[in-house]
């Protein structure tokens, strides 16, 4: 009996130890599993920290790219200086344009813009002169220019279009009303641009229907060139002895101002640009070529994109429209 407790007791002793491993050996699992826990948490957490970092590092970037390029945007673009060949006409009208432009864009300034007759502007460009944009007086001398190459035939645009005007002192009361059948009566001195100035030609395609200018083609009106080429193509007229030719439309205007003729024909701008005349005479609009001035970027250009902004910029501003109206040009659109 004593034996058999001694037993019991020893087995009670084993099975309580065992119970008490069991426990440890549970209580370090959870142990473990808790570490792994916190250690797979802690990593996670870390994980989302170092990527939202990351997507806030590459937000940020893409807002200062956004935002230096929205500044290069606005930032005006670099120094231009145009170069401008145009047409006398245009002398006043185009240098108010042109202040009114460098204000609007202060980035752009032009050089000293040439004022000539057509024929002349062509022929500076034909010796090697350089220009930006040239704009003329007559389809006939952008036409040549496009021929020769001087211009680039996909920026060409009809600009302006203008009346021809016979014009005398606006001191002469002797004369007011004045027709093309007058001047073919002989009663008057005249005075023409010669063959370089388109408002000569014009007069002479006039002057033409009225047997006061022999074209050496033999042709007349619209259809004539309204050139002498070296002929005294006058002679035999009722205005033989009685024409004065000028090389710009601005000195045959001064001939009438001064008395030393007694008509002039110049353009309608010419008036308002020159002063010192008045107009007698409109010349009938069938009786000569259509009146426009053509512009174009010139083949040349080393600032096309510039020019051509200029160019548009003429034609669709409101200011530049008023600029253009107060010097006696209509916009061709």
């Amino acid at each position: 009996m004593k034996k058999l407790s001694v037993v019991l007791t020893a087995a009670f002793v084993a099975a309580l130890v065992a119970a008490f491993a069991l426990a440890g050996c549970s209580s370090g699992s959870s142990a473990s599993a808790s570490a792994a826990s916190s250690s797979e948490a802690a990593s996670s957490s870390s994980a989302a920290a170092s990527s939202e970092a990351a997507s806030s590092s590459a937000a940020s970037s893409e807002a200062a790219s956004s935002e230096a390029a929205s500044s290069s945007a606005a930032t005006p673009t670099e120094a231009v200086q145009l170069q401008i060949f145009a047409a006398n006409s245009l002398s006043k009208a185009m240098a108010e344009a042109q202040e009114l432009y460098t204000k609007d864009n202060p980035n752009v300034t032009f050089a000293d813009t040439q004022y000539k007759s057509s024929g002349e502007l062509n022929s500076m460009l034909e010796g090697g002169a350089y220009a930006d944009l040239e704009i003329t007086a007559s389809k006939g001398t952008m036409d040549t220019a496009e021929e020769k190459g001087y211009i680039d035939p996909a920026t060409r645009v009809t600009m302006f279009k203008n009346d021809l005007v016979m014009v005398t002192s606006a001191n002469n009361a002797d004369i007011n009303e004045v027709t093309l059948d007058d001047i073919a009566a002989g009663k008057y001195t005249v005075c023409v641009g010669d063959d370089s100035v388109p408002a000569g030609n014009y007069a002479n395609q006039s002057l033409s229907t009225v047997g006061c200018f022999k074209d050496p083609d033999g042709k007349t009106g619209s259809e004539s060139a309204g050139k002498a080429n070296g002929t005294d193509a006058y002679a035999g007229t009722p205005l033989e002895g009685k024409v004065v030719t000028d090389t710009s439309v601005g000195n045959v205007c001064k001939h009438a101002e001064s008395g030393d003729v007694d008509i002039a024909f110049v353009y309608t701008s010419d008036v308002e640009r020159f002063g010192g005349v008045k107009v007698v005479g409109v010349v009938p609009g069938d009786t000569h070529k259509n009146i426009t001035d053509p512009g174009a970027v010139c083949a040349q250009s080393t600032n096309a994109a510039a020019a051509k902004a200029f160019l548009d910029w003429c034609m669709t501003d409101k200011g530049a429209a008023e600029v253009w109206q107060k010097w006696g040009f209509e916009l061709a659109a």
